[in-house]
């Protein structure tokens, strides 16, 4: 039996990161960065050096643009400014990625609820899923700043799992990009799988982080569900 095969009758609710597994980002970031960086005089990066970081929030941005660490002199304005340019074009370049629709609709059709589980706060998250369409759609929107406490704790996925219908994490898959995520589905006690499309840094071992499987695409959920695709 394959691990797909052993979770598939249990697995009722699906809950997304977003940043690098739900919506593709990384280009409004990168802009917003950009913006940052020439505001102070700094020269601009590719999309290709931004993109890892994009998962990691404004601080990891900050970090790899200015070369400095949050106790820095000026650091938390140069985040500021960087929050204010995205907050300014959230949704420009912002994209589902590729086979997550047909996803979402082979959901919908089966009556199984999907939701949001990040770390981007309220104020990003909502305007973001506002402007893609999708705030009607969510089951649960959970943000960095719902719970008490983020991912990598377990609490945003028990309280999303409790706000999509009352649904046992035991029936939850929890899809990531990142460490926290899957760190986060495990303590909560969902079936974990990675977003190897996503956010991935070349540093990261993805193969260490204990999830229960990889996807390279987002339908490839569907056969963890026992789905048509």
């Amino acid at each position: 039996m394959s691990d797909s095969e052993s979770h598939n009758n249990q697995s009722r609710i699906v809950l997304f990161d977003l940043d690098g597994t739900f919506a593709d980002t990384a280009p409004d970031l990168a802009h917003a960065l950009n913006q940052t960086l020439q505001l102070h005089g700094e020269p601009t990066m590719s999309l290709d050096q931004i993109r890892p970081a994009v998962s990691h929030g404004g601080i990891a941005l900050i970090k790899l643009g200015f070369g400095i660490e949050p106790t820095d002199n000026g650091f938390e304005a140069k985040r500021q400014d960087l929050l204010r340019f995205y907050m300014d074009d959230i949704c420009r370049h912002t994209t589902l990625f590729p086979g997550m629709e047909h996803l979402l609709e082979q959901l919908e059709q089966h009556q199984i609820p999907w939701g949001i589980v990040t770390n981007k706060p309220e104020w990003l998250t909502n305007p973001l899923m506002e402007q893609l369409q999708m705030t009607r759609r969510a089951a649960c929107i959970i943000s960095g700043d719902t719970t008490a406490n983020s991912k990598p704790h377990p609490e945003p996925i028990l309280f999303a799992c409790e706000q999509a219908g009352g649904h046992s994490p035991s029936e939850c898959i929890y899809v990531g990009d990142a460490k926290r995520d899957i760190e986060a589905g495990n303590s909560a006690g969902t079936t974990t799988l990675i977003a190897m499309f996503g956010y991935i840094d070349e540093h990261d071992n993805p193969d260490e982080w204990g999830a229960d499987g990889k996807i390279d695409h987002p339908v490839q959920i569907l056969d963890w569900l026992n789905l048509p695709v």
